[in-house]
């Protein structure tokens, strides 16, 4: 049979095995059998990475990102995992930044194709294991790697790493981690092992005693970050933000660069700097690599679709939030720019209750709803009608493409575009 090009292949991951992104739930399995067979096939590469595995609601993937910046800027040589993606596959496994070759998807698609025949495991199944094999096989100093969903039985968690970081918990998945925020925080606690440090950024008083009581159970050591780092945001820019840091309360880090903007990012770093702190025994990092390594976030690791500027005169904006939590703290952040008229092209996938999320949206912001271009995508006239029983006024568009077009044919120079609510939205625009 004819070698598979890089397109056939992922046509072949695609079509052929559910993918919980595209599809959504009937694609998700709640085991670890699967991936556990995949790695002892592949000679257990989970087991030759030493790895900082990350989990949490919102903030996981900047959080991962930030880790392997500063890493990289140590000099290491890191592998990244994280998920979704969102214009290529291989944004997912990324090495010092550069995104996993095609021949080499393509080759481990072709020589485990009897494998996957014989387990059926799930598209992220694959991808999980390709990560490991990837990143053992080309002897990563250090893996950062982001839980897909959960904790507990997520594909990711047969690692066992050298630190577990948790960022915040709040609601999101709930048909499959609970209804509940320490129903949440306990699968996402389900990542904690025997012994392994873990660095908490966010202490909540619903889902604390959970993660104290998992810690202890498992003889983790435990420390939550806000606790003893505080990051204030001192000067905002959309490429660029500047914090000062204090340590137990007293100055500790003066003008500390983060390419990335948000004042919501202030936590993410938060966890970051006691992550670094705490790795200092297994990987010493100086303050000039940690400031270089946020400093030149999104040039060393790629980082994409999170408060990334598309356009000027009007200023494009483009945002992967897409829960409540997510969508509450967008929406705070918008209303600290200046701007004429605000436009929002906005579009959201079926398996998440609208409602709840529109209720956060601004009134009088212009809307241009669109249906993401995948399998899940929530019906654009759905969602234009259930926006317009929130108050939101609209027009709706057969793609993101057009959505976004229209905004910027409407919009003055001096207006401001929003594109988000789904991570498939950004997805198209980036």
């Amino acid at each position: 049979m004819a070698k598979r090009t890089y397109p056939e292949t992922l046509a072949f991951l695609f079509e052929q095995l559910p993918m919980f992104q595209r599809v959504g739930p009937m694609a998700f399995k709640k085991d670890l059998t699967n991936i556990r067979a995949l790695c002892e096939a592949l000679w257990q590469p989970h087991e030759r990475l030493r790895s900082i595995h990350i989990a949490g609601t919102n903030g996981k993937g900047s959080t991962a990102h930030m880790l392997a910046s500063v890493l990289q800027a140590a000099g290491l040589k890191v592998g990244l995992y994280t998920s979704p993606h969102y214009r290529d596959f291989r944004e997912r496994i990324k090495i010092n930044g550069e995104l996993m070759p095609e021949e080499a998807v393509v080759g481990f698609v072709e020589q485990h194709e009897a494998l996957f025949q014989a387990i059926k495991p799930s598209f992220f199944e694959i991808t999980v294991a390709m990560a490991f094999d990837y990143f053992a096989k080309e002897e990563v100093d250090w893996a950062v790697v982001e839980v897909g969903m959960g904790g507990r039985l997520d594909s990711t968690n047969i690692l066992t790493p050298e630190l577990c970081v948790i960022t915040n918990i709040s609601y999101d998945h709930m048909q499959f981690l609970g209804d509940t925020l320490p129903e949440i925080a306990g699968e996402k606690a389900g990542i904690i092992k025997p012994g392994v440090p873990v660095v908490i950024s966010e202490t909540q008083e619903e889902t604390q005693g959970v993660f104290l009581q998992k810690a202890e159970k498992e003889g983790a050591p435990i420390v939550f970050a806000d606790q003893h780092f505080e990051a204030r945001l001192t000067e905002g820019g959309l490429e660029r933000s500047t914090y000062a840091i204090l340590k137990e309360g007293a100055a500790y880090l003066e003008k500390l660069e983060l390419n990335a903007y948000g004042d919501y990012q202030r936590k993410n770093l938060q966890a970051v700097l006691q992550a670094v702190e705490w790795l200092q025994t297994k990987q010493p990092v100086s303050e000039a690599e940690l400031r270089t390594g946020l400093r030149e976030l999104r040039a060393r690791t790629r980082f994409i679709g999170r408060w990334q500027v598309l356009g000027k005169a009007p200023l494009v904006l483009c945002d992967s939030a897409h829960n409540e939590a997510g969508i509450k703290l967008a929406m705070e952040e918008l209303e600290k720019l200046e701007y004429g008229q605000l436009h929002i092209v906005y579009g959201m996938v079926s398996d998440k209750d609208p409602n709840k999320v529109l209720q956060l949206l601004p009134r009088k912001a212009r809307y241009y709803f669109a249906k993401p271009d995948i399998p899940r995508g929530l019906d654009v006239e759905l969602l234009a009608a259930a926006a317009g029983q929130a108050g939101l006024r609209g027009k709706s568009f057969p793609s993101v493409a057009e959505a976004l077009q229209a905004a910027k044919e409407t919009a003055a120079p001096t207006d401001l575009i929003y594109v988000g609510g789904s991570i498939f939205v950004v997805a198209e625009v980036v």
